[in-house]
């Protein structure tokens, strides 16, 4: 993902082992600047929350917020980080995050690579007939990409090598409970079973 809250990006794509990749689906969540945050927020929280039910993906990514001089900006990015780890905790998934020089090496091979060039590789890297559009589509697909190329990917040992907020490439494990519980969520969100949070929420 590439958090804002004016526009935020959302990516999925499928690797392979052989690491080639293919896009899943790409969007962008708009919310107006005069609405109240809580409500931007929440649609933004909604969006992703329907994407994980539908596409049922292994791993959530987002982009790590970094310096700004534009303080208003980096508090809106912040929050959006917040809402997408808490989304991606309550589907049993793994979180990382990568900031947008290690997304933007991973797919041009420059940490300092310009917006045009990323769209360029991007739709290179998945085959797509034109780049995505706008720049938040492609930074959130290039988002999705490195990690699935740098890590992400749980192996049958239940290890998962992710970049850490540093840079440096962790390993992490879930416990056994943890794995069969997140199987689980993934499982039911693939058959559409409905989750009993969501009808908690719904009754009166």
């Amino acid at each position: 993902m590439d958090p804002g809250l004016t526009r935020c990006g959302l990516g999925c794509v499928d690797i392979d082992s052989r690491r080639r990749a293919r896009l899943v689906e790409v969007g962008v969540v708009r919310t107006a600047p005069h609405t109240s945050p809580e409500l931007r927020l929440l649609a933004v929280a909604e969006a992703l929350e329907d994407w994980i039910a539908r596409l049922g993906p292994n791993a959530v990514s987002v982009e790590r917020v970094f310096a700004q001089d534009n303080l208003r900006s980096v508090i809106g990015v912040a929050q959006v980080m917040g809402v997408v780890m808490v989304a991606g905790a309550r589907a049993g998934l793994e979180v990382a995050q990568h900031t947008p020089s290690e997304a933007k090496a991973a797919v041009t091979g420059s940490g300092t690579a310009g917006k045009a060039q990323v769209q360029a590789m991007v739709q290179r890297i998945l085959g797509l007939t034109e780049p995505p559009r706008p720049a938040d589509a492609a930074d959130a697909l290039a988002q999705a990409i490195c990690h699935g190329w740098r890590g992400g990917g749980t192996g049958a040992d239940g290890i998962t090598e992710m970049v850490s907020a540093g840079g440096a490439v962790r390993a992490s494990a879930r416990t056994p409970a943890q794995q069969q519980w997140a199987a689980a969520q993934a499982a039911a969100r693939r058959t559409g079973a409905v989750d009993p949070r969501r009808l908690r929420r719904r009754s009166p």
